[in-house]
């Protein structure tokens, strides 16, 4: 999760996506749903998106061609496989709001997606890339007054390795075997994504006391090629995403609900932290009115007629201290009006602090009802899969039933053939 620490982070984000749930990532990226459960997407802005790479029909249907072409090969892949590759890459949106908003993060991430071509292996295995930029930051428009928007880059790709196929024992031509049959590019997450030896300043890998390499995750190598590429286009002002982040594995869903859980969590620091202020204030206050009593004090002394005169007389320890309370009371007449108004806008922010915190726990339960549906959804699709392993099963087993079945019959069609 980013620190709120005022230094601007790179991030990027790798999300495997199977056949069942590439749809939704379609229907997201490209904006084709009529309505969209998170309040923070501004449809009459959806115009602003930005494709670098437009797809030219639906993922699946793009996915089906480069198949059928020899682009990509499934062969060996399971039917629950992991067929597609997601990369989210991402700065806090006080970066852009920074250095110009929407036609700065349209150069930022026009780089970002060069370094995408790096990333993945080619251009010819993306299937799209869209800058969001219709996705309003609530907590930064509501403190600054304005809207803000938060930018960033969607590119679904196909995860390939090259594989070589070599030629078996069964080849005719035994000169053959063991050499190159064909190489082909294999659709594999797992592979796309191994881990990779640590290497020191000399390139040397580091090994363990064991004497096996030690391994960076691939989320890790992810976040520094994508960080090292955006510094080599220039923008020497971000810094690296966190190390020892857990977000490689996130859905989108999961990733919003850790976003949104950082700003209720900002935003009840800022409420108490006005909370303070007040109880501060009050502590101010009640000084002054522990002056004010001293002042009545003063008023309460009884002054000595002059005869044959409107004027009074008082000893001069008295008129001493009645000079000084004057002063001191014009004074903190003064401060006590500035802290009362300070500390009544401190009870309308406190108050309307608490409704933003009440309101985005509201939504992180919508969020974390969500991420609990798209987990029955998974547990219901694994039990068809398994229904039908099942059925299939069966089938297997009556066959088995009917054919023992039919050889018993014949057995006694041959015994007696045989008495005759």
């Amino acid at each position: 999760m980013a620190r709120n620490d005022g230094i601007d982070r790179t991030s990027a984000r790798n999300v495997n996506l199977t056949a069942a749930k590439i749809g939704n990532a379609q229907r997201h990226n490209e904006r084709e749903k009529e309505s969209y459960t998170n309040p923070d997407i501004i449809p009459e802005r959806t115009s602003q998106n930005i494709h670098f790479k437009k797809p030219t029909a639906g993922y699946a249907e793009m996915f089906a061609q480069m198949e059928k072409d020899g682009v990509i090969s499934t062969r060996g892949l399971k039917t629950d496989a992991n067929l597609y590759g997601e990369l989210i890459f991402d700065v806090n949106s006080a970066y852009f709001y920074n250095h110009g908003g929407y036609e700065f993060a349209k150069r930022f991430y026009e780089d970002a997606y060069r370094a995408a071509i790096e990333i993945v292996g080619g251009e010819q295995y993306i299937l799209s890339a869209v800058m969001h930029a219709d996705e309003r930051n609530r907590a930064m428009s509501e403190a600054l007054g304005q809207d803000v928007f938060h930018y960033h880059l969607h590119v679904v790709y196909v995860p390939v390795v090259e594989k070589q196929i070599l030629w078996s024992k069964r080849c005719k031509d035994k000169s053959l075997v063991g050499t190159i049959k064909e190489t082909i590019m294999q659709v594999s997450s797992s592979k796309k994504w191994l881990s990779k030896p640590a290497l020191d300043e000399q390139g040397v890998p580091i090994l363990q006391k064991n004497g096996k390499p030690v391994l960076r995750k691939s989320y890790s190598v992810l976040q520094d090629d994508f960080f090292q590429a955006m510094r080599n286009a220039g923008y020497s002002d971000v810094e690296r995403g966190e190390r020892g982040s857990s977000e490689e594995h996130l859905t989108v869903t999961q990733f919003k609900v850790e976003r949104e859980q950082e700003r209720l969590e900002q935003l009840t620091a800022q409420t108490q932290q006005k909370e303070q202020q007040a109880a501060s204030l009050e502590k101010k206050i009640e000084n002054i009115q522990k002056q004010q009593i001293a002042v009545q004090k003063v008023e309460q002394i009884e002054p000595h007629a002059v005869p044959f005169s409107s004027k009074v007389m008082l000893d001069r320890s008295e008129y001493e201290n009645l000079a000084i309370v004057a002063k001191k009371y014009v004074i903190q007449e003064k401060k006590e009006r500035h802290l009362q108004k300070m500390l009544d806008a401190a009870n309308k922010l406190i108050s309307e602090l608490t409704s933003k915190v009440t309101a985005l726990t509201a939504e992180l339960v919508e969020y974390k009802s969500v991420r609990g549906k798209l987990h029955t959804n998974e547990l219901e699709h694994e039990n068809r899969k398994l229904r039908d392993k099942l059925r299939s099963y069966e089938a297997v087993i009556d066959r088995h039933n009917l054919w023992h079945l039919f050889g018993r019959k014949r057995s006694k069609m041959v015994a007696r053939e045989e008495i005759r």
